[in-house]
């Protein structure tokens, strides 16, 4: 695996490797629900329902490897309190939105006609709560190097 990939020898769980899937999937099913509401346009709901179904599963399978990873990374206690538990709780929110509205969007395919506004008023709100939890991710990894081991540890929190 290190012969193919040396760059993953450099990661301290496999979280990073999971992260941009559901970020991208689901971004991406926001703006096509968007798109079909505005153009009316039932082939890019479908698509869009496509996007989020597949979204959902990716966000458990990131929330997973998170919690699974979580215990063993190598921050300080003041980043563990300041950022890693911020986006623990986020990206719960996010992943817990994007399987209820997938279930929502199942049992009403591919885009629910009654309670659409509500619907997608709660998907912008997953993607803000899902842009909000991956910059609290983004900083452990970009400013304390939570994904890696390119500098010593732990790095203490600052501003």
């Amino acid at each position: 695996m290190l012969t193919l990939f040396p760059g993953a020898g450099h990661l301290q769980n496999i979280h990073p490797l999971t992260v941009h899937f559901p970020i991208a999937f689901l971004a991406g099913a926001v703006l096509l629900y968007l798109l079909a509401w505005l153009l009316r346009k039932d082939h890019l709901a479908v698509t869009a329902f496509t996007c989020l179904a597949l979204g959902a599963l990716a966000a458990l399978a990131s929330v997973g490897t998170g919690l699974y990873a979580e215990p063993g990374v190598m921050v300080s206690r003041s980043v563990r309190t300041r950022l890693l538990h911020q986006h623990k709780e986020l990206m719960l929110w996010t992943a817990s939105l994007a399987v209820v509205l997938a279930a929502w969007a199942a049992i009403a395919r591919p885009f629910p006609s009654k309670g659409r506004p509500l619907f997608f008023f709660l998907l912008l709100a997953m993607l803000v709560i899902m842009a909000f939890g991956s910059d609290y991710g983004a900083r452990m990894v970009y400013d304390y190097n939570a994904g890696g081991n390119a500098c010593p540890q732990p790095i203490e929190f600052s501003q």
